[in-house]
């Protein structure tokens, strides 16, 4: 069901799939695609998962690989998310600015928090993208299928990042047979919002 064609509910619409997509992962909202451009000008897209959308101060939170090539990709430069909910027809296509942290206190929280089970990805022996002879987990043989213990996890969280991705513009698209809508909505002009041909 489509929110009334105001401007302000469509921004609440917007954050609030955002928010239920961190916090509930049989949201299609909780797995997005990620887009960048690296150095050479070669565009990048990969499904990450969204660990939560904090309104308050415009960011969404993700988790990574510290070894990742995307990190590389992604730091310090401006992204695209797209997300797409069926039931709600809607497509979310936010951009803004990526900054990935791999040390301080909101980082060891953050991992501290985590399930040992969803730590245990972080003991990959190679970095993400490294050939391998065969297929793989890339886990240590003695950790396949196993739940790690705290102290068999401790190694890993050198390999943990978070990366925070700073919203500077929401463009909301709504598809119905009656009629599309779209709205866009810009950090730059205070959230106010703009009705834009879909």
């Amino acid at each position: 069901m489509r929110p009334a064609d105001h401007l302000p509910d469509i921004l609440d619409h917007a954050w609030s799939l955002l928010v239920r997509g961190g916090a509930d992962r049989k949201s299609p909202v909780h797995t997005p695609v990620v887009c960048s451009v690296d150095n050479e000008g070669l565009p990048h897209a990969r499904v990450m998962v969204l660990r939560k959308a904090h309104r308050a101060d415009g960011t969404l939170r993700f988790h990574t690989d510290a070894r990742s090539p995307k990190v590389a990709q992604l730091d310090g430069r401006a992204v695209v998310v797209l997300a797409y909910h069926a039931a709600e027809q809607v497509q979310l296509r936010i951009s803004g600015t990526a900054r990935v942290l791999t040390e301080g206190e909101p980082v060891d929280g953050i991992w501290n928090q985590s399930t040992l089970f969803a730590r245990r990805c972080y003991l990959a022996e190679n970095a993400p993208g490294t050939p391998l002879p065969g297929p793989s987990s890339g886990l240590p043989a003695w950790i396949e299928g196993q739940q790690p213990t705290a102290e068999q996890i401790g190694p890993a969280r050198a390999n943990f990042a978070t990366l925070w991705i700073s919203v500077t513009s929401i463009d909301w698209l709504h598809l119905a047979n009656s009629g599309h809508r779209r709205a866009l909505f810009r950090a730059g002009d205070g959230w106010a919002g703009a009705w834009v041909a879909p």
